[in-house]
């Protein structure tokens, strides 16, 4: 247990680095844009999931480079697919109605009357219009069925546009100082040497933390989730990329509990998500290659090419959403009920045989098919049909918020207004 007695001190260390991390961003967006103070932030809380990832794709080019078993190889290439899927749908299915939830819960508690929905500002359409091309061009990588380093390259170019448009925006105004907390607020009121020192300061200290805490704080949990008896698959899909996640997740929320910040909550993991759809995906092949000694494209089975759907869909579904520059409550609840919904149904898939000819089954499957009477292979192709479904009302949802778009001929605002902040800005 001395792996999991490590979580004693680096939960409380990635606790305190994701606080500096936020201060400083929060602060920053008064010097920069605050899309492009949340792309910095986004690289630095994203830091814990790209190390478990690059680990991930770097074991599984080892064991395709120097394993003669085709099944250790599915299942090493298998887990690189299951933490990046995984995360992902955590961020929109958990993350985005959590934000709402703590937003709605404050705005109760201090106005006494329900939050109908949270309003994007106008230059979050950068953000979302972004998200879109993201998502637009994995679709490609899932038609194609493999991910390489050309990919790389385009995916890498992306995201430095994305950047480059941020750029074009200024800061937050003057105005809106008084409405942070005590901390960036005392920050700013500093000399501009002083302020400076300090918003750098934030950052460095607060990765630098984040940095050495973050590969023993999940290998703590790594230690208490076996202990508990969870399946590698499981913990690779769920539980590591909730934890690396962890750090978004603690800024986010402290800003949603703001409610005027809970647009900033939201742009928080929007640019996270971005991150991931663009460079964690770019990552994977370089490190994927370097380990498997030569140039090599990652290539996808009928089960991660499900999985990477699925997260196409849901992703796309939160970006259209997003597209009205507003978030509902029943789009927030409806997103949450989905991502629910699939994640029990991962806990009683099949999982993928290590050797050549093991009939392995899933242990809550097995249960179950015990107290109901029914084959477990039946209940392990409910959850797969299952998924597909959702899969396929993530897809039936999004065709109908086009369809009303159409209907109703209100385009969507971001599309509109990001012309709109070109003319003005450039």
């Amino acid at each position: 247990m001395g792996g999991a007695a490590s979580a004693l001190w680096t939960f409380p260390s990635v606790l305190g680095s994701a606080m500096l991390i936020a201060w400083a961003a929060e602060a920053a967006q008064f010097l920069v844009s605050q899309g492009l103070a949340l792309a910095i932030l986004a690289w630095l809380q994203t830091l814990p999931e790209f190390a478990v990832e690059a680990v991930i794709a770097w074991e599984a080019g080892q064991t395709t480079r120097f394993s003669t078993d085709p099944y250790q190889v599915r299942h090493a290439t298998a887990l690189m697919t299951a933490n990046f899927t995984g995360s992902l749908r955590l961020l929109v299915g958990l993350g985005w109605p959590m934000i709402y939830a703590t937003a709605a819960v404050f705005h109760r508690k201090r106005s006494k009357k329900k939050l109908g929905h949270i309003d994007l500002e106008d230059e979050h359409a950068i953000e979302v219009v972004f998200l879109l091309v993201a998502i637009a061009y994995f679709f490609i990588v899932w038609l194609k069925g493999t991910l390489g380093l050309l990919d790389t390259a385009l995916l890498s170019i992306i995201y430095f546009v994305y950047l480059f448009f941020l750029n074009r925006i200024p800061p937050q105004s003057g105005e809106k100082v008084e409405d942070l907390d005590r901390i960036p607020r005392f920050i700013l009121q500093q000399r501009r040497a002083i302020r400076n020192s300090l918003i750098t300061g934030l950052f460095v200290g607060g990765g630098l933390i984040l940095y050495f805490a973050a590969h023993p704080f999940l290998e703590s949990l790594k230690s208490i989730a076996v202990g508990l008896g969870l399946s590698t698959f499981v913990f690779v899909q769920w539980v590591a990329p909730f934890l690396s996640e962890f750090p978004e997740k603690v800024s986010a929320f402290n800003w949603a509990r703001r409610v005027t910040s809970a647009p900033l909550a939201l742009m928080n993991m929007v640019s996270s998500n971005i991150n991931q759809w663009t460079m964690l995906a770019a990552m994977l092949p370089i490190a994927y290659a370097l380990a498997l000694g030569r140039v090599s494209t990652i290539s996808f089975d009928e089960h991660q090419r499900l999985e990477i759907l699925m997260t196409i869909a849901q992703s796309l579904l939160g970006a259209l959403v997003l597209a009205n520059m507003r978030f509902a409550w029943w789009e927030a609840a409806l997103l949450f009920a989905l991502w629910a919904t699939q994640f029990a149904l991962s806990g009683f898939e099949k999982p993928l045989a290590m050797t050549e000819g093991t009939e392995a089954h899933n242990s809550l499957a097995s249960h179950l098919a015990g107290w109901m009477s029914v084959r477990v292979d039946q209940i392990e192709l409910f959850a797969r049909r299952g998924k597909e479904v959702i899969t396929g009302l993530y897809f039936a949802w999004t065709a109908i918020v086009i369809a009303l778009a159409v209907k109703r001929r209100t385009p969507f605002e971001a599309f509109a207004l990001l012309p709109k902040l070109m003319r003005e800005h450039w």
